[in-house]
């Protein structure tokens, strides 16, 4: 098996720790586990144990792929910090991808992808044929305009709701969400020099912890 061509992708960009190891687009191993609270405690002995249950170790991984939201703050940040701790003393690229794409991977056309933002908000973007759409937060009220005639296909919260606003379809994930990632960060990997970045679409509705998430560095 060579080096680069495993891939190990994470998320806990909301109530979990998800991960999974990929031998080019070969799933080995995939974990989840549901966890609100001390996924920072967590997210390394999940990881340890996927390893351990393919067998190999870290200096065999190729490209670390990373969630980066948008979500849960402080998931967030966990693992964008792991992230780009790992790939630094591993000497790979790590790659981010957001939630909202993931939700994409596998589906072809016009793809609109809806997570769940809380108070009756969503988060928002268009994939596809059309000029490249930001990420954005909305509400079923304003939502950004689809083209007449697109017939998207809508994946995630409400989809059913949203397909009816904007006369699409409905369809479930391909992927489970660390697959997903993974997928998407080998295809990313090779030649990227930017560092994972916490997407960020709201802004905190909690107090800071007592205890902070590890700062991102430039």
């Amino acid at each position: 098996m060579q080096p680069d061509s495993l891939t190990l992708a994470f998320d806990t960009s909301v109530a979990h720790c998800a991960a999974a190891l990929l031998c080019g687009d070969q799933v080995l191993h995939e974990l989840a586990e549901p966890i609100a609270k001390g996924q920072a405690e967590r997210l390394f002995p999940l990881l340890d144990d996927l390893l351990s249950k393919a067998g190999v170790g870290w200096s065999d991984l190729g490209c670390i792929g990373v969630g980066v939201g948008p979500g849960n703050f402080t998931g967030i940040r966990i693992s964008v910090a792991a992230a780009r701790g790992l790939a630094m003393s591993l000497g790979i690229p790590a790659v981010g991808v957001s939630s909202l794409e993931a939700q994409t991977e596998g589906l072809e056309g016009v793809v609109v992808s809806v997570l769940d933002a809380r108070h009756g908000n969503y988060y928002f973007q268009a994939f596809g044929n059309l000029e490249r759409a930001q990420p954005t937060k909305c509400t079923l009220e304003t939502l950004p305009s689809i083209p007449a005639r697109t017939e998207p296909t809508v994946v995630g919260c409400d989809a059913g709701l949203i397909a009816q606003e904007c006369a699409g379809h409905v369809s479930a994930p391909m992927f489970p969400i660390a697959v997903a990632i993974g997928r998407i960060a080998r295809r990313r990997a090779h030649g990227t020099k930017s560092r994972p970045v916490p997407l960020y679409l709201r802004a905190p509705d909690a107090a800071p912890p007592k205890n902070p998430a590890p700062d991102i560095l430039p």
